[in-house]
């Protein structure tokens, strides 16, 4: 049960592990905020634009983890993703995953 609930707040969620095994990294942030600093490979998807990105991720058929400045526009773009059937979690601030990468 503890599980389910912290999975619920994306607590459970290995991050590390989805993104040794490939999963996307979509920074929602704005261009400005991006070039600022974001995670190395990570793409840059404004949360205004995600719903004109939904096919191009598709077709990459891997998960998606979204992060942002502080969790809540990747929070949106996590739920917007999940909607039209990707797999996604919000990742939570980009410094946040920036710790599960390599």
């Amino acid at each position: 049960m503890i599980n389910a609930i912290l999975r619920l707040f994306g607590k459970g969620t290995d991050y590390e592990k989805l993104i040794s095994e490939g999963a996307i990294i979509v920074d929602v942030r704005t261009p400005g905020e991006y070039s600022s600093g974001h995670v190395k490979n990570s793409i840059n998807v404004p949360l205004d634009k995600i719903n004109g990105k939904i096919d191009m991720l598709k077709k990459k058929n891997k998960p998606v983890v979204a992060c942002c400045a502080s969790g809540m526009r990747s929070g949106s773009a996590t739920a917007i993703l999940k909607r039209n059937g990707i797999e996604a979690y919000n990742g939570g601030s980009w410094t946040s995953v920036r710790r599960y990468t390599k």
